[in-house]
């Protein structure tokens, strides 16, 4: 499937879910020329539509014409604004995080919590609600047939990539980590095809990811994309892309709730590959705890190493092996 049969397959079936709105009209602002964002974004805008807008009031207000109004409606995969409004309203009438709970600087620290718990709930929903489900599926195929994987991502999206390999490889998936420009190229470059890049960019524009991606499939390898529109630059150059857009909120920004949304798609995509294989899974899973646990600090702060045998009371010679301990402290 092309990503434009992509996106219109997005715009007919996830409209249907209210929660699904916001998110979806996010994830098509980069496809959206200046002017129709401006319209798409002020229909965002709960308070712009309390008192349940006719046409003419939305162009009076953006001082544009009516007929600029429906375009931007049709680009959203509406039939007309009466459509599109009737879910805006729909959207916001279910959503979580009420418009005047917005986080604000003077906000205690008891309202600080209780926002920041909405606002990454509710961005969790959302995306959900846009999820691909052939998608991730079809992303954990990928990724588990593939012969190296690499996991692209720079600044806050590196840490990202980060966990994601940390939890692959606990049930015995390898994957190597890239966040400089340099190396990113540099292993794209030695992919071939069998191979899956996976890239992580909440905008889709960063330049050096986009080159990964870019020479990555010039290698005959497949890419899996995590990014916030499936207009973007990025999506465009990917084989796969899982949208996690989230809204912008003031002092987090929006990559602070996409993040969220991210690792949820990351930890699907890691109980999916755990579901292909469950026994190897398990197996190898086994294999980490017990690795991990023989360098387990004991009870008088020592760290113990592979091998360190220990005093055990109930042993003849008063030592037990550290690999038995380990075992042991896996099975309880």
């Amino acid at each position: 499937m092309t990503n434009k049969e992509r996106a219109g397959h997005q715009k007919e079936s996830k409209t249907r879910d209210h929660m699904a709105v916001a998110a979806h009209i996010r994830m098509l602002l980069p496809a959206l020329s200046q002017g129709e964002q401006t319209v798409a974004l002020w229909l965002l805008e709960r308070g712009n539509l309390t008192n349940n807008p006719k046409i003419g009031e939305v162009a009076a207000a953006l001082g544009i014409s009516e007929a600029m109004v429906v375009k931007v409606a049709r680009r959203l995969g509406y039939g007309g604004f009466k459509d599109l409004r009737a879910d805006l309203m729909a959207y916001y009438a279910n959503l979580r995080v009420e418009f005047d709970e917005e986080l604000r600087r003077e906000d205690s620290i008891p309202q600080i919590v209780r926002k920041v718990f909405a606002t990454e709930r509710s961005a969790l929903e959302e995306v959900e609600s846009i999820l691909d489900i052939d998608a991730i599926a079809e992303a954990a195929r990928i990724f588990i047939k593939a012969r190296h994987r690499d996991l692209y991502g720079v600044g806050g999206s590196a840490t990202v990539c980060a966990d994601a390999s940390h939890k692959f490889l606990r049930i015995g998936i390898r994957s190597s980590v890239f966040s400089d420009a340099h190396l990113i190229a540099m292993s794209a470059s030695l992919l071939e095809e069998g191979d899956a890049a996976l890239v992580v960019s909440h905008s889709g524009e960063s330049k050096d990811v986009i080159l990964g991606a870019e020479v990555a499939r010039a290698s005959g390898a497949k890419v899996i994309t995590i990014t916030n529109s499936i207009a973007s630059t990025l999506a465009r150059n990917s084989d796969v892309v899982l949208c996690a857009p989230a809204k912008e909120a003031p002092l987090m920004g929006q990559n602070a709730a996409a993040r969220i949304a991210q690792l949820a798609i990351l930890d699907t995509m890691f109980i999916c590959l755990a579901r292909e294989d469950y026994e190897t899974a398990e197996r190898n899973l086994n294999k980490v705890l017990t690795s991990v646990a023989v360098y387990s600090t004991n009870d008088r702060g020592r760290t113990e190493r592979r091998g360190t045998p220990r005093a055990d009371k109930n042993s003849p010679d008063g030592v037990q092996p550290a690999k038995e301990t380990a075992r042991k402290r896996v099975e309880l």
